[in-house]
C-alpha cells in the first residue's frame, strides 16, 4: 500500500506514518522517494493505534511489537502484552474512580454555589 492509501485507511497522516517508521515502529519498502507498505506494516499500525488508545507509551509498544519474532509462536508477546493490558486497567480504572469523585465534590460545589446564589439574590430583593 502507498502511504496515501494508509492514511486513508487509518486516519492517520503521513507525519504520523513517517514518525512511526523513525521510531521503528513501522518498516515500509522504500522504493526512490516512495514508501510501500506491506500487510506486516497494516497489522503493525493497527496494534499501533489500538496500543495508543489504550495509553501504552510507543516505547512499549515497540517492545510489544518487537516479540512477534522471538519464535515461541507469540506466546511470550501474547504474555507480556496481556501483563501490560492488566497494568494499564488498573490505572484507568484508578483514574476513573479518581475522576468519578472528583466529578461528585465538583456537583457538591455547584449545589452550594447555586444556594448561594439563591440566598444573595434573595436578600438584594428584600433590601430593595
Amino acid at each position: 500500500m502507498t502511504i496515501r492509501e494508509m492514511c486513508d485507511d487509518f486516519g492517520v497522516t503521513p507525519r504520523a506514518l513517517r514518525f512511526y517508521e523513525a521510531k521503528e515502529l513501522l518498516f515500509p519498502i522504500r522504493d526512490g522517494q516512495k514508501r510501500l507498505f506491506t500487510r506486516r506494516d497494516r497489522a503493525r499500525l493497527k496494534l499501533i493505534l489500538r496500543g495508543k488508545r489504550f495509553g501504552f507509551s510507543l516505547e512499549e509498544i515497540r517492545q510489544l511489537l518487537d516479540l512477534y519474532d522471538i519464535g515461541d509462536q507469540q506466546q511470550t508477546q501474547l504474555r507480556k502484552t496481556y501483563d501490560l493490558a492488566m497494568d494499564r486497567l488498573a490505572e484507568m480504572e484508578r483514574q476513573r474512580a479518581e475522576l468519578d469523585a472528583n466529578i461528585a465534590d465538583l456537583k457538591e460545589q455547584l449545589k452550594w454555589g447555586e444556594k448561594m446564589i439563591a440566598s444573595m439574590s434573595a436578600t438584594k430583593k428584600a433590601a430593595e
